[in-house]
């Protein structure tokens, strides 16, 4: 049994890891009987969560498996300041009413992970909203501006003469004191945010209470080979349907397969290094592994079964080439649509301008015929016809 504890923790400890803050501390603590509190936080700055959030989550379930209290801070205060940890210039305010609607969906998302009913949850408005001035400057005065000014992003900004507000100066000392408030013994995040999760330490050792251990993950590459980003619109999304989340894993670069593995599955490790050396020697196709990977990170989120099926609607629509046979209909009010309006309609694009790019980079074709008019109207003379975006996403018109 111990023996089992100390290869979970090791893992725990190593597994898409990339710094631990202090680690022999931590690892003493986990094989102890001690339940420790683990701090997560999210900033609803777009509706879905993703793989690259769904790293730590995992490292989360990993956590809670052990025993342990998972405490998720939804950061529908800090959501509004906004953090510029990793950006190259500053984050706008977000509207309270754009961060309220963005969360509506993330306990269902994380729901998909976690044991909710075991997580406790936190919008960090609770304390942040009744911070007063005083409060405040004794906070700010734990640390130095040279600090701040030291942080990568930051210091190419200002080496640029790019603007740095002072408020980006105040989101270090907001996530820092919700370590406070929950009483974090263990706090998870991205590499990106090592300075907001160390302002964690210095605050609790300022409220006189034992400072956080930290375990920082990797980030992950998005589909397009830069780092995982709403923004860049480059996510394998929570709540992207099986066979588009089957259809984007698929997409990623051959190198990232065995990253995606570590960081985003639960794959045995030494079935992942032996797939690892197979692909180098040559001895097995990295598109065949990759079909693996597709399957293992769709039945997380959906289940076996709709992994099975997503595995086979690719097979048989990018290898054989075969238009699927369960097509989804989209029925059409009226005697005509605009084309953008269809593929809007039919969800393969988030909006009117995004399907006309589609459309005149040469991405869309009707019953199997390209077309690059993005003015076009489809009438009921279509009716029935086949609309196929990209290389996955398909639809039927009907009048």
């Amino acid at each position: 049994m111990q023996k089992e504890l100390k290869r979970k923790i090791k893992e725990i400890l190593t597994r898409g890891v990339d710094e631990v803050i202090k680690k022999s501390h931590l690892e003493k603590r986990l094989l102890s009987s001690e339940k420790l509190r683990v701090k997560f936080g999210i900033d609803p700055t777009s509706p879905n969560l993703h793989l690259g959030r769904a790293v730590a989550l995992l490292k989360l379930k990993d956590l809670q498996e052990l025993g342990h209290q998972i405490v998720i801070i939804i950061g529908d205060f800090t959501g509004v300041i906004g953090d510029t940890s990793d950006k190259k210039s500053e984050r706008p305010m977000l509207e309270k009413e754009t961060v309220e609607k963005n969360l509506e969906t993330y306990k269902s998302q994380i729901k998909k992970i976690l044991d909710i009913n075991k997580v406790e949850f936190h919008r960090n408005s609770e304390w942040l909203d009744n911070l007063g001035y005083k409060e405040i400057a004794e906070q700010a005065d734990i640390f130095s501006l040279a600090e701040f000014n030291a942080r990568e992003n930051i210091k190419r900004r200002l080496d640029k003469g790019s603007r740095v507000s002072l408020r980006e100066l105040l989101y270090p000392l907001m996530q820092g004191y919700d370590s406070v408030a929950v009483r974090a013994d263990l706090e998870i995040g991205g590499t990106d945010q090592r300075f907001n999760l160390l302002s964690g330490r210095e605050m609790q050792r300022a409220y006189k209470q034992k400072p956080q251990d930290v375990l920082m993950v990797n980030l992950i590459e998005g589909t397009d080979g830069r780092k995982m980003s709403s923004s860049w619109g480059n996510t394998v999304n929570l709540l992207d349907n099986p066979n588009e989340m089957f259809g984007k894993i698929m997409s990623i670069s051959d190198d990232l397969i065995v990253k995606y593995f570590i960081h985003c599955t639960r794959v045995p490790m030494d079935k992942i290094d032996a797939w690892e050396k197979e692909m180098r020697a040559e001895k097995i196709n990295p598109r065949d592994v990759k079909i693996k990977l597709a399957f293992e990170i769709v039945k997380i989120y959906h289940s076996e079964e709709e992994a099975e099926e997503a595995r086979n609607y690719f097979i048989s629509t990018f290898s054989k080439k075969e238009t699927p046979k369960n097509i989804q209909e989209i029925k059409v009010g009226g005697q005509e649509i605009k084309l953008t309006d269809f593929i809007v309609a039919a969800k393969m694009a988030e909006s009117k301008s995004g399907a006309r790019r589609k459309i005149e980079q040469g991405g869309v074709e009707i019953n199997g015929k390209k077309e690059t008019d993005w003015r076009r109207m489809l009438k009921k003379n279509d009716n029935g016809a086949i609309v196929k975006v990209g290389k996955k996403d398909f639809a039927k018109i009907v009048f």
